[in-house]
């Protein structure tokens, strides 16, 4: 069994940091939970709060930690108005170098900074490409937002300080995220293939990116960026098939790129982009370091999570 350790999650108030801290508690550790919100009312950890772009009184809280998790950032769930895009840049950016700040003020450095990114880091290649962490980079607002967020993260991270940074792609979990509206639709009978149903679709159970991310905190050999993503990506139209088997929904309409470009941000007011385009990512380097997935494939991640929810 490793030794307990004191872990500080910044962003720390959604679906990924509060399944995280559940995950870090039930193992033993400690944790600290850091975001503009109040706390969710856990209270098998500590929560605080800061304004995601300058040090402050937060910053006690990282003096002699083991561990801070950067997952801050703003939802890209949304409309990709001009001002969104420059919010989701900018708290990205931002809340990085406050923590490179912060963490110019204390006493005693954690051993590990976790940096979240993202797997559409690398664009939208067709589906007979498979990418992984030597794949080039894409363009567009997620791979410029990627890019510079794991750019503010180096340029942040103190020396001796061991980096890991984790390109996340689509979580599947019951307390928040994507899967929530997807599973909405399936029910209604409206979880179709959104248009030509070719688009990569790659995903990871929360189970197995919370061993990830606590796998990045107590393994001293992990360093540099890894995908966090599950090894059999799907394309969307296999995605939304096995997600109305798990929910028992025998039909599903597809929606033509026609529609999703006008339903998207008239009813569910987010970006299209986020259901027409995709990629198919696997981690290289997560197999040559022999890392057990859980839930390796899609079937099984939707079993249990749907069996834990009837």
């Amino acid at each position: 069994m490793t030794a307990a350790r004191r872990v500080v999650i910044t962003g720390g108030s959604g679906f990924l940091g509060q399944s995280l801290a559940r995950h870090l508690v039930e193992a033993g550790n400690s944790v600290v939970t850091i975001a503009r919100g109040a706390s969710a009312g856990d209270a098998r950890w500590t929560h605080a709060t800061w304004d995601a772009r300058t040090a402050g009184d937060w910053a006690k809280h990282l003096d002699g930690a083991d561990a801070v998790v950067n997952l801050a950032g703003r939802s890209v769930d949304c409309i990709k108005t001009p001002e969104h895009r420059d919010e989701i840049l900018r708290s990205r950016v931002d809340s990085t170098h406050a923590i490179g700040s912060a963490l110019g003020t204390v006493n005693a450095l954690p051993g590990v900074w976790v940096q979240m990114s993202t797997a559409h880091i690398y664009g939208d290649p067709s589906e007979d490409v498979l990418i992984d962490e030597d794949s080039p980079f894409g363009k567009g607002l997620a791979p410029t937002v990627g890019a510079a967020w794991e750019t503010a993260f180096a340029r942040s991270c103190p020396a001796g300080v061991r980096q890991v940074v984790l390109r996340t792609s689509f979580v599947l979990g019951r307390g928040g995220g994507a899967l929530t509206t997807l599973t909405r639709l399936a029910r209604l009978g409206l979880g179709g293939q959104a248009g030509h149903g070719r688009q990569g679709i790659s995903w990871i159970h929360e189970h197995d990116m919370n061993r990830i991310f606590q796998r990045a905190i107590e393994n001293d050999g992990m360093k540099g960026a890894y995908i966090a993503t599950a090894p059999a990506p799907v394309s969307n139209a296999e995605f939304m098939r096995q997600l109305r088997r798990a929910v028992g929904m025998p039909i599903g309409l597809p929606a033509f790129e026609w529609m999703v470009r006008i339903a998207a941000p008239l009813l569910l007011r987010t970006d299209p982009e986020l259901a027409l385009y995709g990629r198919y990512c696997v981690s290289r380097r997560l197999r040559e370091e022999a890392f057990e997935f859980e839930f390796p494939d899609l079937s099984s991640a939707l079993r249990n999570l749907f069996s834990r929810s009837q």
